[in-house]
Formats: structure tokens, C-alpha cells, sequence
């Protein structure tokens, strides 16, 4: 993994237009915006303003239409489906919806992100990292637990320790500690802040949570798929 200090993702004239024909809507409109390896990064807005769609394009969820987002040193616009998928193998995804396995344990599904990853654990490995990444968590007294016997907050902790056991290089969040109360919401985002200290973890996240604000490195606001505002974090 490169240093901190460089970036991991460049967005370049970036646009991007749904629908066809007369019904053609221009969602992004010529984004310029980088992001530096090891930093913390707040998407602001209104609903409607773009985060998301942004969000999925730097992160290989959407193809690139126009521009250019180079993410890890990898141009997207116009990547192989080889390399889309590789790169998401290198990346953590953190979604209001935690979309669990519901006939699986919290652990099963924890687990089940380190094959995502590919990471080559062996079973009882792969089992310990679950546990461990499950207790960083708080849940040390969930594992065994299936999402059904879960409150909306534990299983949003378990969707975000999945995305992060595999030790991506990049996280993605929308909208992470929504169904989080303040203490919870804050330890979810004091991690991802000590991963991009400790390991070079690159966070980039949409939310309209102000509570965590004073945790980024940096806060971007969009309105009409425009950034209007950049700003450092809150001091």
C-alpha cells in the first residue's frame, strides 16, 4: 500500500446523466475532487444532490459515463469488469440498509467478508478476525446471534464490521451511523478515523449526521450534483 499523503481517488470533469431521451437528467455535473489516502472525507446535501450517485461512481458501483475517477491508481472510465471487481475487492462498503444474511450468525456474516476480500484465512482465522473485528464493534456478545434477534443499531454495527474485517483500502459509507445512537455513531467513525491513522484507510462518507462532523479531515457539500462548498473539518 502507498504512503499517506497521496491520493487514492481522483475525480476528474466527472458527469454522469440518467434516463434517455427527452427524460435524460444530468445528475453529476463536472466534478473535480480528490481523495488523500488516510483521510476521512464527509459528503454533505440536500436529498437529490448527488452524494450517493457520486459515491457509487468513485467506487466502482456505477460505469463511469464521462470524465475520469482514477481509484488506487486505476483509470474506471472504461475498466474491464476484471479490474471493477478487483478493485472492489481492495475496497469496504457500509450501507444505510445492512443488507445481512438473515439464515446466518452475526460471526457467518463477518466472515463472509473476508471471502469477499479473498484474504486466504483458513476457517478458525477467519472465524477469530470476526470476533475481534465484532467485539471493536461492541458486540462481543453477539456473535452467535442471527440478524432476527438483532436490534436495527446491532445490525448496522455487524454490517459495518463486515465491510472493515477484510482491512480494505477504501470505505465507502452511506449514510453508516443512521441507525446508530450518538455513542455507537461516534465509535463506528472514531474507527474508521483510527484505521486511516494506523493503516492508510481512506474513508469517504455521505451522511447528514452532524454529530460527527468534528471527526473529518474534510467536509464537501453538494447541491444539484454540483460541490458548492469544500471546507477542512470542524477544529
Amino acid at each position: 500500500m502507498s504512503g499517506a499523503g497521496e491520493n487514492a481517488i481522483v475525480a476528474k470533469g466527472l458527469n454522469h446523466w440518467f434516463g434517455t431521451g427527452e427524460a435524460r437528467k444530468q445528475a453529476i455535473f463536472d466534478v473535480n475532487l480528490s481523495f488523500r489516502r488516510g483521510s476521512l472525507t464527509v459528503l454533505m446535501g440536500p436529498s437529490g444532490s448527488g452524494k450517493t450517485t457520486f459515491l457509487t461512481l468513485i467506487g466502482c458501483l456505477r460505469d463511469v459515463m464521462d470524465g475520469s475517477v482514477r481509484m488506487l491508481g486505476h483509470e474506471l472510465n472504461g475498466a474491464t469488469n476484471a479490474t471493477n471487481e478487483a478493485l472492489r475487492r481492495r475496497s469496504g462498503f457500509i450501507f444505510q440498509a445492512h443488507n445481512l444474511h438473515e439464515s446466518l450468525s452475526a460471526i457467518q456474516n463477518v466472515m463472509m467478508g473476508l471471502q469477499v476480500h479473498g484474504r486466504g484465512l483458513d476457517k478458525r482465522q477467519s472465524r477469530e478476525a470476526a470476533a475481534h473485528m465484532l467485539g471493536l464493534v461492541g458486540l462481543a456478545d453477539r456473535v452467535d446471534y442471527l440478524p432476527g434477534n438483532l436490534s436495527g443499531g446491532q445490525k448496522q454495527r455487524v454490517a459495518v464490521a463486515r465491510a472493515l474485517v477484510g482491512n480494505p483500502e477504501v470505505v465507502f459509507a452511506d449514510e453508516p451511523t443512521a441507525a446508530l445512537d450518538r455513542t455507537s455513531g461516534m465509535n463506528v467513525v472514531q474507527m474508521l478515523k483510527r484505521l486511516g491513522a494506523e493503516r492508510g484507510t481512506t474513508t469517504i462518507m455521505v451522511t447528514h449526521d452532524g454529530r460527527i462532523l468534528e471527526l473529518a479531515d474534510r467536509i464537501i457539500t453538494l447541491e444539484d450534483g454540483h460541490v458548492v462548498r469544500e471546507s477542512d473539518g470542524v477544529p
